[in-house]
């Protein structure tokens, strides 16, 4: 395998800037690719080690083209997470004032961030959506647009300057990233863990999802991302997104994922990894009841009840 981690680019991008706060990155080839589709292609095929791209940010959720794609393919499985704060500087040819703006360019996930500045200061400006913030940055460098909201950072890379910078509408926005490869035994518990799954339902019914969330409640299992998808099967047909507080080797975890395996038409695990919001001795302890401990201690109580020994 290729020692080279697969990156959403070109130079420039939000994500490499993630990308680089991994200290293994400085032992990686790393590799810009035109799309997070085509990142995550890398590593199916055996191009790169892993990919590193978006998966959610703090104004709109997840980022439904990683969602999807880690939802459907052949199956990969995220190892690390990074959360980046995210402020962007409108980027301009020398010489552009903010008159002269007619056309903007910037990634989807950017619009939702900065639609109220873009309102406020250039209310006629068309919007088009680029691959990547650093390639709409590039787009404004061959003339294609006026301005572009990308990283400050990528003014330089691309020979433009800043007009405007700190633009968000939301005080510390952040967006998550995530380091995907391909399938293999998860890393050990750190003690603040996140275990990300994709739960498809045998039909739909009443209490359907109410049912699928269950499993996770009555083990004391905090969700920290729940986003249906659509499977494509026809309107109304969905797949759901999970993240779940814990690791699989906890008890509790294995259970809850056992559970879903039954009910569910079918389960995909993503992984289990270290989250990012959390530092030695912050760990929030498990609600009462749903330790490891309590579990295998009921477990045996209902083996001891079996064995007439209660």
């Amino acid at each position: 395998m290729p020692a080279s981690y697969a990156y959403l680019g070109p130079e420039g991008t939000f994500t490499e800037v993630a990308l680089r706060t991994l200290p293994e990155a400085a032992t990686r080839e790393l590799i810009p690719y035109v799309s997070v589709q085509s990142a995550l292609d890398a590593v199916r095929v055996g191009e790169a080690e892993a990919a590193f791209v978006p998966i959610e940010n703090s104004v709109e959720g997840g980022i439904t083209t990683t969602l999807d794609e880690l939802v459907a393919g052949t199956p990969l499985m995220i190892y690390r997470e990074v959360l980046l704060s995210i402020t962007f500087a409108l980027l301009v040819r020398p010489g552009t004032k903010l008159s002269d703006i007619k056309t903007v360019t910037a990634h989807p996930a950017a619009q939702p961030q900065v639609r109220n500045w873009l309102k406020t200061h250039l209310p006629d400006a068309v919007w088009e959506s680029a691959a990547s913030n650093a390639d709409g940055a590039r787009l404004v460098q061959e003339g294609r647009y006026d301005a572009a909201f990308a990283g400050e950072f990528a003014a330089a890379r691309y020979g433009l300057e800043a007009l405007e910078t700190e633009i968000h509408d939301a005080e510390n926005a952040q967006t998550r990233f995530v380091l995907v490869g391909r399938p293999a035994r998860p890393a050990a518990p750190t003690g603040a863990d996140k275990t990300s799954v994709v739960l498809w339902q045998r039909d739909d019914h009443p209490g359907g999802l109410r049912d699928l969330l269950g499993e996770f409640a009555t083990r004391g299992i905090n969700l920290m991302l729940l986003q249906s998808r659509p499977t494509g099967a026809g309107i109304g047909n969905y797949c759901f997104c999970v993240d779940a507080e814990g690791h699989i080797s906890d008890r509790r975890m294995a259970e809850a994922l056992t559970g879903l395996k039954r009910i569910c038409l079918q389960v995909r695990y993503l992984g289990s990894y270290p989250r990012a919001d959390v530092r030695p001795g912050e760990v929030r302890p498990p609600f009462p009841g749903t330790s490891d401990e309590e579990f295998v201690g009921a477990a045996d109580w209902v083996a001891r009840c079996q064995d007439g020994r209660f």
